[in-house]
């Protein structure tokens, strides 16, 4: 299997108009907190950049909500987008899955959101992040259930 050139993920301007409603939709701009949207020129620039693997799941999951929409996804009123987006989750949670896969991806690491929720903008690696320590007895059940893998030879 070969890795998919830029070519096989690009988008169509129409698909990237609908993806760019999809994520809006699915994560607004909030002028009371002061956050950016989804669609935000940085964040959907991102979005659009970091597809790689979930483009083809992408790519069908926009051609089903051109297909509900019974014409181009973004070409409807927001009511009719919203009723859309409902029926397709319903209907294809996989596609819907990857949609929501790729926006939160890029949404939080933007700079401007990191800062938003206390953290630091800069890659986990080399400095890492703090986490506190919780309840390890979480993991007795897990522990007691023991292996679950098939040893090698």
């Amino acid at each position: 299997m070969t890795s998919p050139t830029r070519h096989d993920i690009e988008l169509t301007p129409s698909q990237q108009q609908s993806l760019r409603r999809v994520v809006a939709l699915m994560i607004p701009a909030s002028v009371e907190h002061g956050m950016p949207g989804a669609d935000d020129d940085l964040i959907f620039a991102d979005i659009l950049a970091s597809l790689d693997r979930d483009a083809p799941a992408v790519r069908s999951a926009l051609e089903r909500l051109d297909a509900l929409a019974g014409r181009t996804f973004h070409d409807l009123s927001d009511d009719m987008q919203r009723a859309a987006i409902e029926t397709f989750r319903k209907q294809h949670a996989g596609l819907a899955s990857a949609l929501v896969a790729v926006t939160v991806r890029c949404y939080y690491r933007d700079d401007r959101v990191m800062r938003a929720i206390g953290m630091e903008p800069r890659p986990p690696y080399p400095k890492g992040f703090k986490v506190e320590q919780g309840d390890w007895s979480l993991l007795d059940p897990v522990r007691a259930r023991g292996p679950i893998w098939r040893k090698t030879n």
